[in-house]
């Protein structure tokens, strides 16, 4: 699947765990120059692909994460996007959902492997999953059949799954196997040998220039229901200043209490001109707000379905969508549509 004599693989180290090695004398982890990975990971040697790398400097605690990282990220990729048959983005755990999920809408057209990944153990310990993690990783950014690339989405690859990035959550800080993709196949699993899902993994029809969008609006806030909220938290969010939109989220398939004082406020908010759209705390599962009156309410309202989006790529696609200056009809018409493989819609 791999001719390893034309792969050229370009590594971006954005922070994280992965990039840590203990120092020999202190013991204190610190970062390593990721120029010198072939000496970490002496095992990618054996591939014989041409592998670059591009550090941030200061890298990023995925906690400090915010959206001018995917901007440059999306540059760079666009800046050497010719150059390399892949990508491999190394970032924090914590937020990398989310950043996979931007990247997802803000590549248009992307027709080459972005894969993310990192590690729960630095890469400099012992038992660490991160060696496994990266040398994955390339091999899925530079894995080919007949010259089309088998995986030309933006991905996440973390303990032996390929995953659809907008599709991926963080579900457990503890064990190797930290992310789930729960509404949507895993696009490859890595096992004695590497198998593609093909099915789910989008391939394109037609060959088209990268575009890249770098405007996103962050007016957004989050809300997630819980029993006891009452009307001045919910009156407080919903009536801060600037936002735009809000992203409800609610119990099982997309319900909210019926109380009318509730309902007045998503009135009330609804009559702003702003955008509620609605996902469920679930892990997994999809709004429908058929189901119950206690969903059917807010659909009378024209609350926006999330159906089975994750919280990090609504949040991702809102931010892309406002950053577009649509106006809000055109909005509301893209969220109820998959963009970029981020939502299965009901079939009713």
């Amino acid at each position: 699947m791999v001719d390893i004599r034309t792969k050229s693989i370009l590594i971006i180290y954005t922070g994280g765990t992965i990039g840590m090695i203990k120092d020999s004398e202190s013991g204190v982890l610190s970062s390593f120059d990721f120029d010198q990975i072939l000496n970490e990971v002496p095992e990618l040697k054996r591939f014989g692909f041409n592998l670059s790398t591009i550090s941030f400097s200061p890298i990023i605690d995925s906690s400090n994460l915010n959206p001018d990282v995917w901007v440059k990220l999306v540059k760079l990729i666009k800046e050497n996007y010719k150059k390399y048959d892949g990508f491999v983005i190394l970032h924090g755990t914590d937020t990398m959902a989310y950043s996979a999920s931007a990247l997802s809408f803000m590549l248009e057209n992307l027709d080459k492997p972005v894969i993310f990944t990192g590690s729960q153990l630095p890469i400099g310990t012992l038992r660490t999953d991160g060696k496994e993690n990266l040398i994955s990783a390339i091999e899925i950014a530079a894995s080919e059949k007949n010259g089309q690339p088998l995986a030309p989405e933006v991905c996440i690859y973390f303990e032996n799954k390929l995953m659809r990035g907008n599709r991926t959550t963080k579900y457990n800080s503890e064990h190797f196997n930290a992310f789930e993709s729960p509404n949507y196949p895993n696009l490859a699993e890595a096992g004695i040998n590497l198998k593609f899902n093909y099915g789910a993994i989008h391939y394109s029809t037609s060959k088209k220039d990268l575009v890249i969008h770098t405007q996103l609006d962050t007016r957004i806030v989050v809300l997630k229901i819980f029993p006891g909220i009452n009307q001045e938290t919910i009156h407080t969010i919903f009536n801060l200043k600037n936002v735009k939109a809000i992203i409800l989220e609610t119990y099982g398939s997309g319900n909210a209490p019926t109380e009318k004082w509730f309902l007045d406020e998503i009135d009330n908010i609804l009559k702003k001109d702003k955008i509620i759209l609605n996902v469920t705390q679930c892990v997994a599962g999809s709004v429908d707000m058929t189901k119950y009156e206690t969903g059917n309410e807010l659909l009378k309202r024209e609350v926006i379905s999330g159906y089975d989006i994750t919280t990090e790529a609504a949040v991702a696609k809102l931010m892309h969508l406002l950053g577009q200056k649509f106006d809000n009809n055109t909005t509301k018409l893209m969220l109820n549509q998959s963009i970029s493989g981020e939502i299965t819609k009901l079939i009713s």
